[in-house]
């Protein structure tokens, strides 16, 4: 939906789906039920579009671009008044119902399956996407600090594709973007990182300009939050670098106040074994402790050390968990309140809370309810 001069959409990361197939039943059976909702609720008008921020699979993408299903999935987008402006590229292959982990961030940008997966997304867009509008995917920050991988090779192809998609933005008309998406422990997860990347990206490329125009950051409120970071302060140096916005993602992380005696108690129903579930901790002199998983964290013996641990686990926008836990929230606050100083600097918004079938049981609610939900706080608060 409109959101000022951008749009609004959820992301359907959070329904399971990894066919083409299983993409076009949630389409029906849980994206319009949540349309509906929000017209029900007055939180949308009945004529009014509505954004879907779509999650597609790498075998979804293949299928989609087979046979009549991109012309049939196009008339689905007409007949039921709703929009794609964004694509979630980041998971490539199956995002529900086993191990994720680290494997999310695989293939990375130094593999030739990563760029064709991406390529075929904006393929996508440019046959269903508002053409008076600009579209964007996001994807993962480069690779995973663990991958050890080979930074030139990730500039080589992302300043290839670059250059791929300036052709296609100008052979359609339009304006396509890619946005990485800096995550803890990620090639790049944090302000300092980014900078420098970007910079390195730029010295690497031949075609600077392509690189300004079509490849940007993904900024995930929930990741920077996780590195105590200033949401204001962060795009604000981003913009000043001359990073594109690509997509802000609206998401909560899990705080933890470390000083109560149940802190790790409280936080061990978000112990599952599906997402990657990165903890970073904090103490009284601000310095950070990172662990990979939210394991590693629970084992370990130093966490009266610290005086605060965010956790990588997506909780609702609108999620008020119980002492000694806490949410985030602020720095989606502070990411709306920048907003609204700088309504034309990024396009796509979307409220990112894939975790829904994995939160313990005090904070679930209905699907359409807690997305619902959502939708009303961004509005209360943008």
């Amino acid at each position: 939906m409109k959101f000022g001069a951008s749009h609004l959409a959820y992301c359907t990361n959070i329904h399971s789906a990894e066919t083409w197939g299983e993409t076009a039943i949630m389409l029906d059976a849980e994206v319009l039920k949540v349309r509906d909702h929000l017209v029900n609720k007055d939180t949308l008008d009945a004529q009014s579009p509505f954004a879907i921020g779509l999650r597609l699979s790498a075998i979804a993408a293949a299928e989609l671009v087979s046979g009549n299903h991109l012309t049939n999935f196009r008339d689905w987008l007409a007949r039921n008044r709703c929009y794609v402006v964004s694509i979630n590229g980041f998971p490539y292959g199956n995002f529900h119902g086993s191990r994720v982990k680290e494997q999310v961030f695989l293939p990375d940008w130094t593999s030739v399956e990563r760029v064709r997966y991406t390529q075929q997304l904006f393929q996508i867009l440019a046959a269903i996407s508002d053409q008076s509008s600009s579209a964007s995917v996001s994807t993962v920050p480069g690779s995973l600090k663990a991958f050890h991988a080979d930074s030139s090779l990730i500039y080589q192809n992302l300043t290839e594709f670059a250059n791929w998609l300036d052709a296609l933005s100008a052979s359609t008309g339009r304006d396509f973007h890619l946005g990485l998406e800096p995550e803890p422990l990620g090639h790049i997860e944090n302000t300092e990182e980014t900078l420098r990347f970007f910079q390195d990206l730029h010295a690497y490329a031949s075609n600077s300009n392509a690189v300004s125009r079509r490849i940007g950051i993904n900024f995930d409120c929930c990741h920077f939050a996780l590195q105590y970071e200033s949401a204001r302060e962060a795009l604000l140096a981003m913009q000043a670098a001359g990073i594109r916005i690509s997509k802000i993602h609206l998401s909560n992380a899990l705080r933890v106040d470390l000083k109560m005696a149940d802190a790790l108690e409280s936080i061990r129903p978000f112990d599952e074994p599906r997402y990657f579930h990165q903890v970073i901790t904090r103490n009284e002199h601000g310095q950070l402790t990172r662990y990979a998983d939210l394991p590693d964290f629970l084992n370990a013996s130093q966490h009266a050390l610290s005086h605060e641990a965010r956790v990588h686990f997506h909780i609702p926008l609108d999620a008020q968990p119980n002492a000694p836990l806490g949410s985030t929230d602020a720095t989606v606050r502070e990411t709306l309140a920048w907003r609204a100083a700088h309504p034309h600097a990024c396009d796509h918004y979307e409220i990112e809370t894939y975790t829904w079938d994995v939160l313990p049981p005090s904070l679930q609610r209905p699907i359409t309810q807690q997305i619902a939900s959502e939708y009303a706080w961004v509005f209360a608060n943008a």
